[in-house]
């Protein structure tokens, strides 16, 4: 700090102490690289993740802990999201897959989870996310697993049957739609590229102002406004990135139903983060075809006391009429709750995988 005075200090003056700042900052974020870079090698040795998502949950909240402001909690955790990014690059540089193309929500969730220093490579669809995680060509991949409105994605639930890759983190976007469009007006718009979560996201929005516009679907989101972009007399629903990177104008913003509407992404890889105290674990489950055999496997978790969070159901790809469950349930695998549960679970169930244990986020926090 500067010397107290009752006389306010020049703009000189304040812009030499802000330099001294930032020569202080510049020393001890280069220190931190090689403190990263000493912490890659002892990874190395023991064959350590790189990505700790444990390990992070313990950073941001020692940070909120110790922040005296005028910094908000969001705007620090933001700021040390790239620290961590470049950091981990100096331990070892990360590739993530992704559901492309750039400016998709996924691309938006995958910075927001890995920072700016990770290498990002967008994939053409959610099942090559998977395949790219678990042939290797990858380290991780994102994808989108639920809306608050739209509900499960299939396309990713349909993933872990057919693959063996774990669920090692999660993060949640707040999701903002806008109309985007090269035509004058919203009167001019004759067809709305869309996706069928997008669109549904949507839905009162485009039946009370388009409602003769076709919905065309089209998937990810950026190719919608690439589609627009070509289209005089149409237009799509595009996140604000897409349509800052695509260059096309937003002719209506937030035109979502429900201006709380989130997704939950999460990622996949190999991971297998320890207990922080505040988890989540997802599992999937075959049952027989019997009466009453989702009731008995329900009450599982009623009787060891495990709340669970979210179920659904899938059609099981190798058989004809049976279904798999997925579900997502508080706690740590290593929970006794959780581990009772699931020895009782497995009596009842023709199969129980667990997809993962990882750090629960806070969905207020996207």
């Amino acid at each position: 700090m500067g010397p107290m005075s009752d006389e306010p200090r020049s703009l000189p003056e304040i812009r030499d102490e802000i330099d001294q700042v930032d020569g202080d900052l510049v020393r001890l974020l280069s220190r931190r690289a090689e403190l990263a870079r000493e912490v890659g090698r002892a990874k190395d040795k023991d064959q350590a993740p790189y990505f700790t998502p444990e390990r992070e949950r313990q950073i941001y909240a020692r940070l909120k802990e110790s922040n005296p402001g005028p910094l908000l909690d969001r705007q620090l955790t933001a700021i040390f999201r790239e620290i961590i990014s470049a950091a981990r690059a100096a331990e070892k540089p990360l590739e993530v897959a992704y559901w492309g193309p750039p400016s998709t929500f996924s691309h938006v969730a995958a910075i927001q989870t890995f920072g700016s220093s990770t290498a990002l490579l967008p994939q053409d669809s959610i099942q090559d996310v998977f395949l790219a995680v678990e042939h290797g060509t990858v380290d991780y991949g994102v994808a989108p697993i639920e809306n608050s409105t739209a509900g499960v994605v299939p396309e990713t639930l349909d993933m872990f049957p057919q693959t063996n890759v774990k669920i090692c983190a999660e993060t949640y976007v707040s999701i903002a739609h806008h109309l985007v469009s090269v035509a004058a007006d919203v009167d001019a718009i004759e067809r709305v590229y869309a996706g069928p979560q997008p669109a549904a996201q949507c839905k009162r929005w485009l039946r009370a102002n388009v409602p003769r516009a076709e919905i065309i679907e089209t998937t990810p989101t950026a190719k919608a406004a690439e589609k627009a972009l070509d289209d005089p007399r149409g237009a799509a629903i595009a996140n604000r990135f897409a349509a800052e990177t695509l260059g096309i104008p937003i002719l209506v913003d937030h035109i979502e139903d429900n201006s709380h509407n989130r997704t939950r992404f999460i990622v996949i890889g190999y991971n297998e983060p320890k207990k922080t105290g505040r988890d989540k674990t997802s599992l999937m489950f075959v049952l027989r075809n019997r009466p009453g055999e989702l009731y008995r496997a329900l009450g599982a978790f009623v009787e060891h006391g495990v709340n669970l969070m979210m179920i659904e159901s899938r059609p099981a790809q190798r058989e004809t009429f049976e279904y798999i469950f997925y579900c997502d349930c508080a706690g740590h695998r290593v929970d006794e709750s959780i581990q009772n549960a699931l020895a009782t679970l497995k009596v009842l169930t023709l199969e129980t995988t667990v997809l993962g244990s990882y750090p629960s986020a806070d969905p207020a926090e996207s």
